[in-house]
């Protein structure tokens, strides 16, 4: 990642029975998708909206979860994905004490997730 660009904050998108196993267990070793790829794949605020809409198009209410960078350590790398963009891949099972705070991201009346507000959120189709 660029040394000039400084990430505070990533995300994981995580579905309801997910966000169950991290809060009662205090650690989320990844979706089937994460354990398949052997990371647990994250988003920064900008490209969480497009990862909504791409891989979570089926999916009701949701959750998300807020990673501190900081924490996370060398265990985060950036990593070339969707259309060529840096994206945070970690390579641990995320654990509560990486966790900032963990919000509903519920379906609005058009049927799009509604992102928290406190967070400069990207489109959907970044």
């Amino acid at each position: 990642m660029n040394d000039a660009v400084r990430v505070l904050d990533v995300f994981k998108i995580l579905r309801p029975d997910e966000c169950s196993r991290l809060v009662q267990t205090l650690v989320f070793s990844g979706s089937e998708h994460d354990l398949r790829d052997g990371f647990v794949h994250l988003s920064t605020a900008a490209q969480a909206p497009g990862t909504a809409a791409k891989h979570f198009a089926q999916d009701g209410d949701l959750w998300i979860a807020s990673l501190r960078t900081a924490v996370l350590g060398e265990s985060l790398h950036w990593e070339e994905s969707r259309g060529g963009a840096l994206f945070p891949h970690l390579y641990r099972e995320i654990r509560a004490s990486d966790v900032g705070w963990i919000r509903p991201l519920p379906r609005d009346a058009e049927g799009r997730h509604a992102f928290p507000e406190g967070v400069a959120w990207g489109e959907p189709d970044a």
